[in-house]
């Protein structure tokens, strides 16, 4: 592909600020090559850093050319009926879509609204849906159809964030450019203007700490794999699935710079993450005046200590640290940080006044720049909010859809927040959210008298699942009026598949009632499987912080299937539907081992050895379907998830090394205290091909073989240690399946067989 000059212009920028961040690592962190890596980044004037709330500048006009080229990539055969119009004085977030057939124009007031212009036009007009995951783009005319008339739209919040703290660790911290890019072009594509970028965001430490007292080996130890670096970035562990190369952190640093990069081009801010205070072992002995704090324990992980940022010594490491992310990332108006995360210690410091300094340090190195903090559990506590300028802030609430009675606005005193969603934990593959509680709230949240609510956040600990979800969510934040659920998800059917159909929508239908209608109390998710769960006659549930049993009636499921089965064959050959139909069946057969491990306890209790066996070879025909139906689609393969961690190892030690950080996220997640004591052990279960054949059924076939010699022997089951298990199967480095050759069978076959599985199990009634 032929690179625009502006684009080179930019490629060549981060290389040399890649080059001479290498160069700083030789001479030294105080070396003059720092000076010239951080006047590689352009931007001396915050005015012109994306994000930073100063004087509005005179209106400019604005490279169209990044979005031209995302544009491409997301309709290569349809791009070059789009004129895109850069609109810069429309104000900021607006987009207008006009033009007549096979000649649409957009205007836009940035590159990444433009392109939001583009998913509102093929959303209700051509009725194509470019989803995460799966699209029908293929069902588009060759000549796009007119738009009736010049429709505009302009954001209803000036903040559009995305991406949890986790969804590096749980989406794949091993990802290409092109995967981030793509995930960007869909982002822009649904109106996300502020995206947090994790890649690389050890390197800033490493650099850093190097002149403080450490060694660039003792560095590499503390530094977890980067399956697990999100938990460390959160101040939660350190030091697990590593050492770290030197040169997996620059190739991730220089990635992390390219994904900014991406960003900016489009008009979008890129969320770095920000300096608090972590630090590693014995800070305060090689530092003199430094003041640290053992923070204790995070489910099993002794946490990373927290320098005081009151004592001297914080400003000088936060420069520092400022300095060495900008060499590699460049500038930008908004920061990450969530100090005191799920707990932590506060000792003998002063929150408020650690909030001023920690607020001081980010403002030195970047004035004016906005402070994101993730409100989850009881933070942000009302100490830190007064130690800090809260016009500087904003709150990203993982709690809005969860709980009932939430005042925000009384909880935080007013500080700027963006309603949120965690409707996925851990990267589970269970469809659902409570998209009505989303409707209910949002605009009566906003419209109320004094309402604080300047944003929406899509916080999905993973992303990559539930298309619709991310679909209604993203609206919010555009569509004027009250979205009525019954017909956004039937236009939804209709543009999913390409045209309307009656079957996609009836499917579509028993969706939005079922698990798409789950209501808050409680819990943001819904169940996962027990199919995956740790085996036990009394299991509800595979990971212990999910819910314990069914959020929805199970049969919802079960007919949205049956529906999906009888959709126009001419509708069947698009990624989306394929998508759909295999996650619609992997979801009906997960539901229906809530309704077979009972059985199978009744039998065992019953000492009925016959009706044991028969109902354990159901669950395990269940197992062997399941396997197989995800195996026929791209998004549940085991093995380009454990390709990928490959992909980034010099060599074979280095490769098993990164193997097992991504395998060990699955299953133990961390060492035996934090799988069994943290309760961490599958909490990032998913129903995969690979990891249901080669974890999830041996593991269940062991465990009904101890039931067999029970009744057999007329004595206990004998024990299994499970953590030990799971151990061995993370160190595997078996292969699986991957790349364009990975999935098998047909789709279609392989859920109609489920379908009939289903009703064969449920008329045996056994």
């Amino acid at each position: 592909m032929t690179i625009s000059p502006p684009r080179r212009r930019r490629h060549a920028q981060l290389r040399r600020r890649v080059a001479l961040a290498a160069l700083a690592a030789v001479l030294g962190a105080g070396s003059p090559a720092l000076a010239d890596v951080a006047g590689v980044t352009g931007v001396t004037d915050t005015a012109d850093v994306t994000g930073v709330r100063g004087p509005a500048p005179a209106p400019r006009a604005f490279d169209t050319g990044p979005a031209r080229e995302a544009l491409q990539r997301l309709l290569p055969h349809h791009a070059d009926q789009f004129t895109l119009v850069p609109d810069p004085a429309a104000g900021a977030d607006r987009f207008t879509v006009s033009g007549s057939a096979g000649a649409i124009t957009v205007r836009g007031s940035t590159g990444a609204t433009l392109l939001t212009g583009v998913g509102w036009y093929l959303q209700h007009v051509a009725g194509a849906d470019i989803g995460w995951p799966g699209d029908s783009i293929g069902m588009l005319p060759a000549r796009l159809p007119a738009v009736p008339a010049p429709v505009t739209r302009s954001a209803l919040v000036p903040h559009r964030y995305a991406l949890n703290d986790t969804d590096d660790g749980y989406s794949g911290a091993y990802r290409t450019f092109e995967q981030h890019q793509r995930q960007i072009d869909l982002l822009a594509l649904h109106g996300i203007n502020e995206v947090f970028v994790q890649a690389g965001a050890e390197y800033p430490y490493y650099r850093a700490l190097q002149s403080f007292g450490y060694s660039a080996a003792e560095l590499r130890e503390w530094i977890p794999g980067p399956g697990h670096q999100s938990w460390w970035l959160l101040q939660n562990l350190s030091g697990f699935g590593g050492p770290v190369s030197e040169r997996l952190m620059r190739e991730r640093a220089e990635l992390g710079g390219r994904i900014a990069e991406q960003l900016r081009g489009l008009g979008m801010t890129p969320v770095l993450p920000g300096y608090f205070g972590t630090v590693p072992p014995g800070f305060a002995a090689r530092n003199s005046g430094a003041r640290t704090v053992a923070q204790g324990d995070w489910a099993g992980f002794d946490r990373p200590d927290w320098l005081d940022p009151t004592s001297p010594v914080f400003g000088k490491l936060a420069a520092a640290y400022y300095a060495e992310q900008r060499a590699v990332f460049g500038d930008s108006g908004m920061y990450r940080m969530s100090p005191l995360h799920e707990g932590g210690t506060v000792g003998t410091v002063d929150v408020k006044a650690a909030a001023t300094a920690v607020q001081k340090a980010l403002h030195a190195a970047h004035p004016g720049a906005m402070w994101a903090v993730l409100g989850w559990q009881d933070s942000p506590k009302a100490e830190l909010l007064a130690g800090v300028d809260t016009s500087k802030m904003l709150i990203l609430d993982g709690l809005s859809d969860r709980y009932n009675r939430l005042d925000r606005e009384t909880r935080w005193g007013g500080v700027p927040y963006a309603m949120g969603t965690i409707y996925n934990f851990g990267g589970h593959t269970t469809i659902g959210a409570n998209t009505s509680v989303w409707i209910e709230r949002f605009g009566p949240w906003r419209a109320k008298a004094g309402s604080a609510l300047k944003g929406i956040a899509y916080l999905p600990e993973a992303t990559g699942t539930n298309p619709a979800a991310f679909d209604l969510f993203t609206d919010l934040a555009w569509e004027p009026g009250t979205i009525d659920q019954r017909t956004w998800f039937a236009d939804f059917a209709g543009r999913r598949y390409g045209r309307p159909d009656k079957e996609a929508s009836a499917a579509w239908e028993e969706l939005r009632a079922g698990p798409y209608s789950t209501s808050s109390g409680l819990w943001s998710e819904s169940q996962d499987s027990l199919f995956t769960a740790r085996p036990g006659l009394s299991a509800v549930g595979a990971a212990y912080w999910s819910p314990k049993s069914m959020r929805y009636p199970a049969d919802a499921v079960r007919r949205a299937l049956d529906h999906l089965l009888k959709v126009d064959p001419k509708l069947r050959g698009s990624s989306a539907y394929r998508f759909d139909l295999v996650d619609t069946a992997r979801q009906a057969l997960a539901n229906h081992s809530r309704v077979l491990l009972p059985k199978i306890k009744a039998a065992y209790e019953a000492k009925d050895l016959t009706r044991l066996r028969a109902l354990t070879a159901e669950w395990a025909d269940g197992e062997r379907r399941l396997d197989a139906v995800t195996g026929s689609d791209p998004n549940f393969l085991l093995g380009d998830w454990l390709a990928a961690a490959r992909s980034w190892g010099a060599d074979e030690a280095e490769q098993d090394r990164y193997e097992y950080d991504a395998r060990s996220i699955l299953s133990v997640w961390g060492r035996r205290s934090t799988s069994e004591g943290g309760f961490l052990h599958d909490y990032a279960n998913r129903e995969w091909s690979g990891l249901i054949g080669e974890l999830y059924a041996p593991r269940w076939a062991a465990y009904f073989e101890t039931l067999e010699e029970s009744l057999v022997r007329r004595a206990a089951p004998r024990e299994i240690d499970w953590h030990a298990f799971e151990e061995d199967w993370a160190r595997r480095t078996t292969r699986h399946p991957s790349g364009a050759n990975g999935p098998s069978g047909d789709p279609y076959t392989l859920a109609k067989d489920i379908a009939a599985a289903l009703k064969s199990w449920e008329g045996g009634a056994r």
